[in-house]
C-alpha cells in the first residue's frame, strides 16, 4: 500500500475517549483516491504510487509494502492506509500573516514606557555589538512571517468517519480551513 494520504483540513474539535479524557482533535477531510500509476525501481529507479486526488491533481506516495501493491485505477481509502493509534506527521502550508514585527513574529516583549523613549515600545532594541560591524545572520528582526511549509510530527489519528470522509488526528495541524494537508506515516 502507499505511505501517506491527502487531505482536506477541516475543523477542531474536542472528543471524549472511554476513559472519559478530553482529546484535542483536527478533523481532515479524506475522499478515497485513484491509483493513476505505479512507479518501480526497474523503469524509473524508485517504487512509488502515484495517486489523483479530485480536481486538485497527483501526487506519489512512496511504496510501504511492495507485496501489496495496488492496481492502477483501484480506489485507496484512508482506513486501508492508516489504523487508530499510528504515529504520523502532518505538512502543510501555514497561515499567512503578512509582514509582522518582532513582537508578533518572534514573541519579543515590550520595552519600558518610561525613559525617554516613548516611541520605541514596539522595536527590537539593540541589533548587535560594534566589534563585528554587520547584522549577524539569522538575526531575529522583522518580516515576513508565515505562508511556508511546516510539519508536524508525532501526532496519533484518534479515529474515522467513514460515512463523512473524515479522518480524527489529535492535536492541531497547519493551515488554515480547507487547505490540503499531506499525512505521512
Amino acid at each position: 500500500m502507499i505511505s501517506g494520504y491527502i487531505a482536506q483540513k477541516k475543523s477542531m474539535s474536542n472528543i471524549f475517549n472511554d476513559k472519559g479524557k478530553r482529546i484535542a482533535v483536527t478533523a481532515l477531510y479524506a475522499l478515497p483516491v485513484k491509483v493513476t500509476l505505479l512507479r518501480n525501481k526497474l523503469r524509473d529507479g524508485y517504487d512509488a504510487v502515484q495517486v489523483a486526488y479530485g480536481k486538485k491533481g497527483h501526487v506519489e506516495f512512496e511504496a510501504a509494502n511492495l507485496e501489496a501493491l495496488p492496481q492502477v485505477n483501484q480506489e485507496i481509502t484512508p482506513e486501508l492506509v492508516f489504523a487508530v493509534n499510528d504515529d504520523i506527521s502532518v505538512t502543510a502550508k501555514t497561515k499567512g500573516h503578512g509582514f509582522a514585527g518582532v513582537i508578533k513574529r518572534h514573541g519579543f516583549r515590550r520595552q519600558p514606557v518610561s525613559g525617554g523613549q516613548s516611541d520605541r515600545v514596539r522595536a527590537p532594541g539593540s541589533i548587535g555589538a560594534q566589534t563585528p560591524g554587520k547584522v549577524i545572520k539569522g538575526k531575529k528582526m522583522p518580516g515576513h512571517f508565515g505562508n511556508k511549509n511546516m510539519t508536524v510530527t508525532h501526532l496519533k489519528v484518534v479515529s474515522f468517519d467513514t460515512p463523512n470522509n473524515l479522518i480524527y488526528v489529535s492535536g492541531s495541524v497547519p493551515g488554515h480551513l480547507n487547505s490540503w494537508v499531506t499525512i505521512q506515516k
